[in-house]
C-alpha cells in the first residue's frame, strides 16, 4: 500500500532539511568537553562515597526501560543498571537521584558532571565515542531501528511507507538512519522532528504523523503503552544495528571500569545461575573459582576496583542477574530476548568477561 499521494514531499527538499538539523549536531559533537570528572579533578568513585548518592542520567519515560511508577519511584532496566552501579558503590541501591534527559540533553548533562553516568538507551557510535569525551562501557541491550503504523492503515513493510509523514526524534542516530534509508530506497517521506519522547508519541497517535521510527525496543515500550496495543503494527524492517549501553566521562579510568564489569558481574551471574534468591547462599556455599571469584571469597577481585570483595553480592541481591532485569521489565511489554540472550543460546551475544 502506498500512502496519500498529496502526503509527499519531495525528499530532495526534506533531506537537505534533515542534513541542516544533522549538521548542527556534528558541530555540537565537537564542541570541547571535559576529559576528566567534573568534580576538579578528584576520583568520580571518591566523589560518590563522599556524597553518599550517585547521580544518575536516564529517560524522560520510556516503558520497561525508565519510568516513574504511581508513587514517583523510577523502575526499569535501565533504572536497574543504575541500581546496580549504586548497591556496588555504596552497598544500598535506592542511593540514587534519577535525572531524567532528552535526547539533545543527555551528552551535555553527563560532560557537564550533572549526573555522573548515562543510562538511557543510547547507541554507540564511532563519532560519540570519540568526539563527545565519553566512554561507553558495554552493550547492555543489542537493538535495531523500525517503523510502527497504524494497523488500520493496512502497511505490512517500511518500503510501503512512500509519501508518508514520519514522526523522529532530534539528536538521535535514528534520524540520520531515517535519511539514510530513505535515499538508499528511493523513498520520499516528511519528517516531523520533535523533541521530547512523550510528545513525538502524542503526535503519532493523534494522527499528526502516518509512522513512528525509532529503536524496535522504544517502539515495543511505547506500544504497550497505547490505550489498544493491537491498533499499533511495528513493521517487520529492521534498517540499523543500535547496540546501546551505559556511558560515563572519559577521563577516570577506575569508575569506567567499575561501571563496566557492574555489567559483567550481572551477565556473569546469569551465566553462572546465581540469582537475587540465592545469591546469598552461593557466595556461602559454591565451590566453583569463577563464583568463588566473582562473589568475593578468593580473588581480592574488589579491590582492583576500588570497591569491597563482595561488591557483586551486592549488585545481585538488589536487582537480580541480567536474565531477571530483563524478564522483569522488558518481557511484560512484549520484548523477547533474541541478540540480548545469553551467547549459549543460540543467537545470544551477551557473555560477560572472565572473573579472574
Amino acid at each position: 500500500m502506498t500512502l496519500q499521494p498529496l502526503r509527499r514531499a519531495t525528499f530532495g527538499v526534506l533531506g537537505a532539511v534533515a542534513m541542516t538539523a544533522f549538521g548542527a549536531l556534528s558541530v555540537a559533537a565537537q564542541a570541547p568537553a571535559p576529559a576528566a570528572p567534573a568534580n576538579g579533578g578528584a576520583s568520580m568513585l571518591d566523589a560518590i562515597k563522599a556524597r553518599g548518592t550517585l547521580v544518575c542520567g536516564t529517560n524522560t519515560g520510556l516503558a520497561g526501560f525508565a519510568q516513574p511508577d504511581s508513587q514517583g519511584v523510577w523502575r526499569g532496566f535501565d533504572v536497574d543498571y543504575c541500581r546496580a552501579v549504586a548497591a556496588a558503590i555504596l552497598g544500598d541501591p535506592n542511593k540514587v537521584r534519577f535525572v531524567p534527559t532528552t535526547a539533545q540533553s543527555r551528552f551535555t548533562a553527563l560532560q557537564s558532571g550533572e549526573v555522573d553516568m548515562l543510562a538511557r538507551n543510547t547507541t554507540w557510535t564511532l563519532s560519540r565515542d570519540t568526539s563527545l569525551g565519553l566512554d561507553f562501557i558495554g552493550v547492555n541491550f543489542y537493538d535495531g531501528q523500525g517503523f510502527m503504523v497504524k494497523t488500520s492503515t493496512g502497511v505490512r513493510t517500511a518500503k510501503e511507507l512512500e509519501g508518508a509523514t514520519i514522526c523522529v526524534q532530534p539528536g538521535t542516530t535514528t534520524e540520520q538512519n531515517l535519511t539514510d534509508w530513505a535515499r538508499a530506497n528511493n523513498i520520499r517521506f516528511t519528517p516531523v522532528v520533535i523533541e521530547r519522547l512523550e510528545e513525538v508519541v502524542g503526535a503519532y497517535a493523534s494522527g499528526r504523523c502516518d509512522a513512528f521510527t525509532t529503536d524496535v525496543s522504544g517502539l515495543a515500550a511505547t506500544r504497550a503503552s497505547q490505550p489498544n496495543p493491537s491498533e499499533h503494527t511495528i513493521l517487520p524492517d529492521v534498517i540499523s544495528k543500535e547496540p546501546l549501553g551505559p556511558l560515563v566521562r572519559h577521563g577516570d579510568q577506575r569508575f569506567a571500569d567499575l561501571v563496566r564489569w557492574v555489567h559483567y558481574a550481572l551477565v556473569g551471574a546469569e551465566e553462572m545461575g546465581i540469582t537475587q534468591a540465592n545469591v546469598t547462599q552461593m557466595a556461602a556455599n559454591d565451590t566453583r573459582p569463577d563464583v568463588q571469584r566473582m562473589l568475593g571469597k578468593n580473588g581480592g577481585l574488589g579491590q582492583m576496583l576500588g570497591l569491597p570483595n563482595d561488591w557483586a553480592v551486592n549488585v545481585i541481591k538488589a536487582t537480580g542477574n541480567y536474565g531477571e532485569i530483563f524478564a522483569r521489565h522488558l518481557q511484560p511489554i512484549g520484548i523477547q530476548r533474541g541478540p540480548n540472550a545469553l551467547w549459549t543460546t543460540p543467537g545470544g551475544l551477551q557473555y560477560a568477561m572472565p572473573f579472574r
